[in-house]
């Protein structure tokens, strides 16, 4: 089975570099435009995250198509960090300890990241269980939500952060019902 993996477009508070996760931000007028430079492939399964830049992602690249709307590819809770960007952080002493850790401690108030990378691909293996293998899916998600993904099936390994994906941007992949391999990219 054919797996698309495609981050939504641009917000503004991607535009800002700025820890989006539960805001439900839409697109902003930079992010639409990405439509014109990226082709896309086609898909017979869409699945999008609850989240409305995510939907409106993928009604511009894929127009009326059905979307499945899948709780569990939501992007991580942020907590005290959500909104903010790494420059109004820079003294910030939770902050500090957060980057100081790798990133793998919890979000202050927020996500765990263990458990949002579990619950990702928890919910990745429980709706590709349900979609015939001669079907193309695509996903249009998160950044963070790909790179849990990515870690947690792709072959050969990678780490979590070596995943990371531009907005508008993706990885094309084979399914064999355990593995993921990466056939292709999109946008880069």
């Amino acid at each position: 089975m054919t797996v698309n993996f495609i981050r939504h477009f641009y917000t503004a508070g991607n535009l800002r570099k700025a820890y989006i996760g539960i805001t439900d931000e839409p697109l902003c007028a930079e992010g639409r435009e990405l439509i014109r430079s990226i082709k896309y492939p086609e898909c017979t399964v869409l699945a999008v995250s609850p989240l409305i830049r995510c939907r409106e992602t993928a009604g511009l690249i894929y127009g009326d198509q059905s979307q499945v709307v899948v709780d569990g590819f939501r992007e991580c809770d942020f907590g005290r960090f959500e909104g903010r960007n790494y420059i109004d952080m820079e003294k910030d002493a939770e902050y500090q300890a957060w980057i100081n850790s790798g990133g793998k401690k919890p979000f202050p108030g927020g996500e765990d990241v263990l458990q949002f990378r579990t619950r990702c691909s928890g919910a990745f293996k429980e709706f590709i269980s349900g979609i015939s293998d001669t079907e193309t899916v695509s996903m249009v998600v998160h950044g963070g939500t790909i790179m849990a993904i990515m870690e947690n099936f792709a072959v050969p390994e990678k780490g979590f952060y070596e995943w990371h994906v531009g907005n508008g941007c993706g990885y094309i992949c084979e399914y064999d019902g355990k593995n993921l391999k990466m056939t292709g990219s999109i946008g880069w």
